[in-house]
């Protein structure tokens, strides 16, 4: 029994040693394998040939053999070529660089397009023809009727009627009446020409032809001359505040303009678009800023400029709301922290008629109005307007917009304004 145990010891002894040389067997020929690839360089074959139709594998290899001396030559050869593109690079880097400094330049030179503006001397007498519409009703409709055979009641009354259909007003149109009456029975016979000149001489005289209509806008020693721009919603104000720039730039002065209607975005794009047109600055705030704010730092960047004039486009308000019309009351007083305002200008909408002198006598109460722009003069046959609304407020007109045209501001000439109504 004793031998059979040995036996099945030796047996099992036996296989385990035969099952470790087996084992220890393939684990040196696994460990040959994975020790073949180091010692195999593949990349040798190619280098020696190094065609330039190899793609990125022979570059690759190019650059792990460049270390044997015997293969130094091989490896200065790819690096010739790599070592002239980075020149040619930087040889074409500033040829880019030339061109595009070139538009760059032409930009610069054709951002600054600044216009020249029309002179205003004689405007009104190129505009005449904007005043048709008033010149067929108003001063042609007159003359018809007075050039009749027999002046009698009835045709008087139809003289006062179209006076007030003109927006004369009733006051100017009664004394018209009168003093045209009184001047036909002295005349006695009427020729054409005779009832044009005596019909000129009346309207002139009625407009007020001694009114001082020129728009102060001349630095002085405080400092520039401050312009204040007011009117409802949509009379076109902040439209007449560009061409009034263009009017004083035509006068060679030099503006600045405050956009501190700080209600529409787009009323300071707008304005600052009419400033850069004639190489105005334009100071504007942030939407929905304080007015009075934008309107100071105007005045304060006008006396370091050294302008002629500050031109202050406010915001539209309607003259029955009193928190609107108090905060233009703040904005004039706070400009006044500089030096005075020389001018408020009242900007109205001919068109409006009788509805414009109600407006006017809002404004007036609240800031002192010094004078009259009259927009959108062409587009009305209520050209008697003007002298309803100067006897309102016993300010003159001073400036008329007969057209949509960047240059159709013009300087109020009542004999020139009295000529074309009469044709």
């Amino acid at each position: 029994m004793e031998y059979v145990i040995l036996a099945v010891v030796i047996a099992v002894v036996a296989i385990g040693a035969i099952t470790g040389l087996v084992v220890s067997g393939k684990r040196r020929r696994e460990l040959d394998r994975s020790s073949r690839p180091p010692t195999v360089t593949a990349p040798a074959k190619p280098e020696p040939g190094t065609t330039a139709t190899a793609p990125a594998k022979p570059a690759e290899g190019a650059a792990e053999p460049t270390a044997p001396p015997a293969d130094a030559d091989a490896a200065r050869a790819p690096e010739a070529p790599a070592a002239e593109e980075p020149a040619e690079e930087q040889t074409e880097a500033p040829a880019a660089g030339e061109q595009a400094e070139e538009p760059t330049a032409e930009e610069a030179e054709a951002a600054p397009a600044i216009e020249v503006p029309e002179p205003t001397a004689g405007r009104l007498v190129r505009l005449r023809s904007r005043l048709s519409r008033s010149q067929s009703t108003l001063g042609k409709g007159l003359l018809t009727l007075l050039s009749r055979d027999r002046l009698d009641e009835d045709t008087w009354e139809e003289i006062e009627e179209t006076l007030l259909t003109a927006d004369v007003g009733v006051g100017a149109t009664q004394e018209l009446v009168d003093n045209l009456r009184t001047r036909v029975k002295v005349l006695g016979t009427r020729t054409p020409d005779e009832l044009r000149g005596l019909l000129r001489e009346e309207l002139v005289k009625l407009i007020g032809p001694e009114a001082d209509r020129t728009v102060r806008s001349v630095k002085h020693e405080e400092g520039p001359a401050v312009v204040l721009v007011v009117g409802v919603n949509g009379v076109g104000k902040t439209t007449t505040t560009g061409k009034l720039a263009r009017v004083l730039v035509a006068d060679g002065r030099k503006v600045v303009l405050g956009a501190a209607d700080t209600f529409r975005a787009a009323a300071a794009d707008q304005l600052q678009t009419w400033g850069e047109r004639v190489g105005a600055h334009t100071v504007r705030g942030p939407e929905g800023g304080d007015p009075a704010s934008v309107a100071f730092d105007a005045v304060k960047q006008g006396i370091a400029d050294g302008v002629d004039t500050v031109l202050i486009d406010t915001a539209g308000r309607l003259h029955t709301k009193t928190g609107l019309m108090d905060e233009l009351g703040k904005v004039k007083r706070v400009v006044e922290k500089h030096g005075p305002v020389d001018e408020v200008l009242l900007v109205l909408d001919a068109t409006t008629g009788q509805n414009g002198l109600v407006q006017a006598r809002v404004f007036a109460e609240v800031v002192d109005i010094t004078g009259i722009v009259l927009t959108k003069l062409d587009g009305t046959a209520k050209g008697g307007i003007v002298i309803s609304v100067q006897r309102e407020l016993g300010v003159p007109v001073k400036l008329i917009g007969l057209g949509e045209g960047a240059d159709d501001l013009a300087p109020f000439e009542p004999g020139a304004f009295v000529d074309a109504l009469l044709g």
